[in-house]
């Protein structure tokens, strides 16, 4: 019987250890776990089409984060999305004509901004604003263009019926 209470209480801590660690992994996949921070500078970008980018998604450059998205929303006056991005003040240098771009992590995986640096030698301050953007790719649109087309390509080669190119050959 004594055992078997020695077993109980190393299968409850096994177990609690387990739910801790899967509460910590959660926080982490979540992006949970960092906290919001004030620090850095303030940069905005224009975008046609954001995708499915959501506040807190990462901002990289060259791999690297180096901020993070800290609001969206909609300009009614230009009908695009405004994406805000927080940039860490260890990255104080980006250059003035840096563009920023909606990629996604891996096929199906989460989108996030990554910024290209230029060759400006005047830098992004609090309140700049990224001119050079580009939209994110929707994978819908991408299949539906490529079905359009192919599409089209089917309907041309059709109308070309043999019986027409005898004539033209004969004729000739």
């Amino acid at each position: 019987m004594r055992q078997s209470k020695a077993t109980e209480m190393w299968v409850g801590l096994f177990v609690a250890l387990g739910l801790v660690a899967l509460f910590f992994l959660a926080m982490k996949v979540s992006n949970l776990a960092d906290y919001e921070t004030t620090d850095g500078y303030l940069i905005k970008a224009n975008f046609e089409n954001v995708g499915s980018l959501k506040v807190r998604a990462p901002v990289s450059m060259s791999g690297v984060r180096v901020g993070r998205v800290s609001n969206i929303y909609f300009d009614k006056k230009k009908f695009q999305a405004v994406v805000e991005m927080r940039i860490d003040p260890l990255f104080d240098n980006l250059p003035e004509d840096t563009t920023a771009s909606v990629l996604t992590a891996g096929l199906l995986g989460e989108q996030y901004i990554s910024l290209s640096p230029g060759g400006s030698d005047d830098v992004l301050k609090n309140g700049s604003v990224v001119d050079l953007t580009q939209s994110a790719i929707v994978l819908e649109e991408v299949v539906s263009k490529f079905l359009y087309n192919k599409a089209e390509g089917d309907k041309k080669a059709s109308d070309k019926s043999p019986d027409k190119k005898d004539d033209a050959a004969a004729g000739g």
